[in-house]
Formats: C-alpha cells, sequence, structure tokens
C-alpha cells in the first residue's frame, strides 16, 4: 500500500514529549509547582497532559469551582513554550458526588453496588453522572478553549470496565430491541434461545451476564459485550459534546491499552468501533523489558503488532500517551531499565508511527499507590540522576526528529485482528481452555515479516483488503458471511489469502455455520476441515513441508482436500499422511490454509515462500543478524529508517546505500557496530 503524505495530528509539526502533569497533588508546594517548570526544560520536554484526576482540585463541593489554579500552570508551560494535552477528570469523581448521588456508582454483575474508590467506578448509563461530566467539560472547554498552549483533549482515562444496575439493564434491553427490531423472535434465533428452555417471551425477562445467573449463553454474552462498547462510547460522546461545540478545531483522543503480561490488545472494548470516533489514536505502552520468560527481541516484536494495529486503526500515526522512563510499580516484578533500553524503546515507538513519547508521570506522588512508579521527576527532585538524564536524551534526539512527525508506515502485507471473535473464541467450551492463545497466534504469524524488516498492516475486518498483497487471518474463529464475500472478493482479484485451524467456525452470532465450513470457504480454499484434534500440552505431532519436519503442539486440523493442492502432510497418529497445509488457486489469486499450530520455523519457511514469490521486500535494507529490527517511515522526499539493537551483545550491520545519520549529521554507510540496545536513526532522500 502507498500512503506517503503527512498527515499531522494536532497543529504541533514537531514530536511531543513530556507527559502525565499532576499539579493539584502539589498546590500546597509553590517551590515544587516552580521547580517543575525549570526541570521540564532542563528535560528537553515540551507537552504536558494535566487534569486528568483533578475533579476534587477543580469542582471540592458541588458547584464550587476553582480554576485558579490551573490558569497558573497553562500560563507557566506556555511562558517555557510548553503545550497542554487538557484532561476531562470523569476517570475519578470526588467523594462528595458519591456520596449525594450513589447511582453514579457502578453495580457489578453480582448485582452488588460499588462504593466509593478506586478509578472507573462510575456507571456510563447513569444521567447524573452524563449531566456532571458535561458541565464540568463545558466549563473547561469555556475556560481554557482559546488558549494559546491548549494542544489537544484528553477524553477521560483508559476507558474499561462495566455496569449491571437497573439503568444499564434498561440501556441494554433497549440496544437489543434496536438491533433486532424489536423482534424477540429474531433474538432468541440469534441466542438459541431453546437451549436450556432460554427462550425469552418478553424483553423485561433479559438481564446482562451475571455469576449469579446466566453466563452459558453464549450469543448473549457476544452481545452484552458489543454493548458495552457502544455504551462506552455512547458515554464518551456525550462527554465531549460542548468540547466539540466550543473547540471544533482542537483535536481529540482518550488513552487506548493494552493487557500487560504477554502485551496483547486491551480485550474489554473493541478499539476498533472506538476509533471510528476519535480524532487522534493514543495508548498507554507498559512492556515488562528484561522480563525472564522471553526476549528482548520477542517483547519489541510484541509492542511492534500493537503499535502496528493501533496505527492502523485509522491508518496515521497515532501518539504514545504513556510509558514509564524508570519502572511501573504493578508489574509481578518492577524491574528498572536498564542503560540505553529508554531511547530504544521510545525510538520503537517513534519507528513503528508514534509522534509523542509521553510519560506517566511527570513527577512521583508522595503517597498512595503510585508512590514508586517511575516518573521523569524522583523524590529527589534532581536533574541528575541516570533516569532524568535519560529523559532528557531522549528530548534532545526528538527535536531532530520533526521531519518525521506524520509520516506513515504503508506495507504490502496485512494481518487481520477482530476483537469480536477473539470474545466469541474464549467463550467458547471446546478446543483447549488454556491453549486458545488468538493474539498470540497472530503474533507467531507477523513474527516471520518482522523479522525480516517487511512492514505489516494490523488491520480489522471493516478496513479495505484489496491494497494489500497477502492477507493472513490466524484463527479467525467468528466470521460473517458478509467478511466470507470480502475476502472471496480480496483473492478473486489477485490476492493471496493465509488462515488457519478454528477458522470460519460460527457466524456474528456465535452460532456455527451448518453443512460443514462455509461454502464459499471451501470454494476459495478448496477444501473441508472436517475434524480438528486438541492436543494435551504433552502432545506432539509434526508435519512434513518440502522435505523438512516441523513440530506441531496444541491443534490439528482434518482436512478434506476438494481440489486443493497438499503443500504439507501430518506425519503420525491417526491422520498421518493426510494433508496439513493446502494451496489453492481461485481466479486471480490463492488460497492457503494451515492446518496445526505449527513452529515458528515453519512460520518462517512458509512465509519465506510467499515473500518470494510476491516480491515483498524491506523499504530499505539493512543487513543484521537475528534481534536487530528496522523499521522505515516513508514521506515523499525521504524515507525514515529506525535500525534498533534489541539484543544484550553488540551486532554488526551493513548499510550498502550511503544516508544520513539523522541525530549527528554525518553521512554513513559500510558496516557499523551497534551497541547493546543502541538505535541508528537515518535518511535517506529519495
Amino acid at each position: 500500500m502507498s500512503n506517503h503524505e503527512k498527515t499531522y495530528l494536532t497543529k504541533a509539526n514537531f514530536m511531543l514529549h513530556g507527559g502525565d502533569y499532576n499539579p493539584d497533588q502539589w498546590l500546597d508546594r509553590p517551590d515544587i509547582l516552580a521547580d517543575d517548570i525549570k526541570l521540564m526544560q532542563l528535560s528537553h520536554t515540551n507537552t504536558f497532559s494535566v487534569g486528568i484526576f483533578a475533579w476534587a482540585a477543580l469542582e471540592p463541593e458541588e458547584g464550587v469551582y476553582h480554576f485558579e489554579w490551573l490558569d497558573e500552570i497553562f500560563n507557566n508551560i506556555h511562558s517555557i513554550g510548553g503545550r497542554v494535552i487538557l484532561a476531562t477528570p470523569s476517570g475519578a469523581r470526588p467523594a462528595w458526588m458519591s456520596q449525594k448521588y450513589p447511582e453514579v456508582l457502578r453495580t457489578n454483575g453480582a448485582r452488588a453496588k460499588m462504593l466509593h474508590g478506586g478509578r472507573h467506578n462510575h456507571c456510563f448509563t447513569s444521567p447524573v453522572y452524563r449531566e456532571k461530566t458535561q458541565k464540568i467539560n463545558r466549563l473547561l472547554a469555556e475556560r481554557y478553549g482559546n488558549h494559546p498552549a491548549l494542544l489537544m483533549w484528553h477524553i477521560s482515562n483508559e476507558y474499561g470496565g462495566e455496569c449491571h444496575c437497573g439503568y444499564c439493564q434498561d440501556a441494554f434491553r433497549g440496544w437489543l430491541k434496536k438491533k433486532y427490531n424489536n423482534d424477540l423472535k429474531s433474538l432468541n434465533d440469534a441466542w438459541w434461545g431453546p437451549f436450556w428452555s432460554h427462550t425469552f417471551t418478553d424483553w423485561s425477562q433479559i438481564e446482562s451476564p451475571s455469576s449469579i445467573g446466566e453466563s452459558m449463553v453464549h450469543g448473549l454474552n457476544l452481545d452484552w459485550r458489543r454493548f458495552v462498547t457502544d455504551q462506552t462510547i455512547d458515554f464518551y460522546e456525550n462527554e465531549i459534546v460542548p468540547i466539540r461545540e466550543l473547540t471544533p478545531e482542537i483535536p481529540i483522543t482518550t488513552n487506548f491499552m493494552a493487557d500487560t503480561h504477554e502485551l496483547i490488545p486491551f480485550q474489554a472494548l473493541d478499539y476498533s468501533k472506538f476509533a471510528k470516533h476519535l480524532d487522534v489514536i493514543s495508548w498507554d505502552a507498559y512492556p515488562a523489558w528484561h522480563n525472564d520468560w522471553e526476549s528482548t527481541a520477542d517483547l519489541a516484536m510484541r509492542v511492534g503488532f500493537i503499535d502496528d494495529l493501533y496505527r492502523c486503526l485509522k491508518q496515521q500515526p497515532f501518539l504514545l500517551m504513556e510509558s514509564t522512563p524508570s519502572m511501573v510499580n504493578w508489574h509481578p516484578v518492577n524491574k528498572a531499565k536498564r542503560p540505553g533500553m529508554h531511547k530504544l524503546a521510545s525510538m520503537q515507538m517513534v519507528a513503528h508511527g508514534s509522534d509523542s513519547v509521553l510519560y506517566f508521570q511527570w513527577r512521583k506522588s508522595r503517597g498512595s499507590s503510585e508512590k514508586f512508579h517511575g516518573a521523569v521527576v524522583d523524590h529527589d527532585n534532581s536533574s541528575e540522576n541516570r533516569v532524568f538524564q535519560d529523559v532528557a536524551e531522549v528530548g534532545k534526539t526528538l527535536e531532530k526528529l520533526s521531519d518525521v512527525v506524520g509520516t506513515n508506515r504503508p506495507a504490502d502485507v496485512a494481518i487481520l485482528y477482530d476483537w469480536e471473535s477473539n470474545w466469541a473464541l474464549n467463550d467458547a467450551q471446546g478446543y483447549g481452555l488454556k491453549t486458545k492463545r488468538y493474539p498470540q497466534t497472530l503474533v507467531q504469524h507477523y513474527r516471520a515479516f518482522w523479522e525480516q524488516d517487511i512492514p505489516v498492516d494490523v488491520i480489522t475486518k471493516e478496513q479495505d483488503f484489496s491494497s494489500y498483497k497477502l492477507l493472513m487471518i490466524p484463527m479467525l474463529y467468528l466470521v460473517s458471511e458478509e467478511t466470507i464475500a470480502r475476502l472471496k472478493e480480496f483473492v478473486a482479484g489477485g490476492g493471496t489469502l493465509v488462515t488457519t485451524y478454528i477458522s470460519g467456525i460460527v457466524n456474528e452470532h456465535d452460532l456455527t455455520y451448518t453443512g460443514g465450513w462455509h461454502k464459499d470457504l471451501q470454494e476459495v480454499f478448496g477444501i473441508n476441515p472436517v475434524e480438528t484434534d486438541t492436543y494435551y500440552p504433552s502432545d506432539r505431532n509434526s508435519v512434513m513441508y518440502r522435505n523438512q519436519s516441523y513440530e506441531l503442539k496444541d491443534y490439528a486440523t482434518i482436512i478434506e482436500v476438494n481440489g486443493a493442492t497438499v503443500e504439507a502432510t501430518y506425519e503420525d497418529d491417526f491422520y498421518s499422511g493426510t494433508p496439513a497445509v493446502t494451496r489453492n488457486e481461485y481466479q486471480g489469486g490463492k488460497a492457503y490454509y494451515i492446518g496445526g499450530r505449527l513452529e515458528d520455523q515453519f512460520q518462517r519457511d512458509f512465509y519465506q515462500g510467499l515473500i518470494n514469490d510476491l516480491s515483498l521486500e524491506p523499504v530499505f535494507k539493512v543487513k543484521h543478524d537475528k534481534g536487530v529490527s528496522v523499521q522505515v517511515r516513508q514521506a515523499t522526499e525521504s524515507d525514515y529508517v529506525f535500525v534498533m539493537n534489541f539484543t544484550e551483545q553488540k551486532q554488526p550491520i551493513t548499510i550498502e546505500t550511503p544516508v544520513e545519520d539523522l541525530v549527528t549529521g554525518r553521512e554513513v554507510s559500510g558496516v557499523l557496530t551497534l551497541e547493546q540496545y543502541e538505535v541508528r536513526i537515518l535518511e535517506k532522500k529519495k
């Protein structure tokens, strides 16, 4: 896919560097606030997110507002040439509101009303909470909408969670009536109502899933998750009414997340839907660098996958809204970043499409749960410690990357990620309960291209397929007839499609397709997958592909061939010698089916064949060993090349075409050595 036009996310044409600033925690320490302004300049930071959890400071009593302190913060940041990302405070409401209006508190799945506390403990449907958030947001927009430091709106913070109160039950039923055209029979058909006598005869009988009620009707579970996404978006849309009205030219974002241990996309909300309502995608990245269960390069690959997913939600650059310059305080083990890692990790985000490096947090809290979470300014208030100096170095580097701002990363290869399919697969009471691992499986296929520096778009089912040479849809368990038709059109038009075991099993209602695999899939792939064998963790098989044996675990599909060419066969069990991997020519394109979960080396070798067949190449070739990654952002005039060493050893690289080092300004070519965790940023003029 080719798109070299720049897209500026904000009015700033420079890399944003800074992060979450909580001056409301230090209002009784003017000396600290004065130090902050001095330290901001020393750290080469320029952009600060303020007001995220400041509701109690802005409105300490109902109808009593204190904005003077925020006025001063805006003016002080502006005085040093800084910019402000202004947050709405709905992520944590003040205690007086919970006390006076208990309806704003959430009700959990067991139908118990939650107490005041924590964050995001609010009902998205509550009329009172919607009224209160709109009111405070209007006051903020009126007061700061024309301030020259205002760069962007940050709506709430890390939306998530769900409420099961009466308001939400009514809203869910209304959502269902609209979805099913007020026809209970359509709902009962979609949810397979006769199962366990779960046919509903009145809308009022429907309740959200609950541990003390119904949780086994998969159609209900799936629709509830869709409703939670839609209701969260609806709450967000209510929040931004005065902001759109009063500041239509100021872009809006909210910070997306990732689930942390294995760094997979956040599961609770369908971000492909939410993205349509944002001007800019931003996300909070907290990889567990230096962990003891994977290599640094493997973790970097996972970071790259999520970067590419969130970038592709709007096919434009994104913002890194939160990261840590040192460590977090909520991993099982909170390990400090080693020297060099902060710069490397920051530049990787930029390499994959971020136009910012922003932190949580600017200054460490003195108390409560985040007092040991990493920050630019530590409890010592010093500019001399290692972390502060690391941040300053990143800032100096970012100041030389203004030409990179707005550039994208076009790709000829795409892999499809689908939140709804993952919800449905995780709900399925079948296969291996601990081995489904849908996001992790996608990363296994992404790996073959990441290791070869070939850019990959991670797209969703609503996006256009036609511009890609290769589309991968591993484990796409839930797929509608509409999507099947689009996949068929993609292959017919000359595209190459790859799918795997446990794909195309259920439709959009989580109902299985009857009569075997969907007839259009059978036609495109030239096969019918007739049985899935699920392995115990100790079970193994192998597959013979091009005279080489590859280990198989977890899943094996028994395949009936109806016109496809057999590319590989199983070597063991009762289906020994039968097809394991197939290829089918369909009109102008090809469709491949991989029947089992195979080792990484198989993915490397299999996709190497497609890389050769489709003439897929890196944008800029750098010769290097495993563990080094090369990512390129492209503009009309130049390619910006990031060469990153994600290993603990020195790594030789070879650059055959002379290019300019953007940091040093010198021309480089030939054999270079990257130190541990070193990154080189190069410009190749067209």
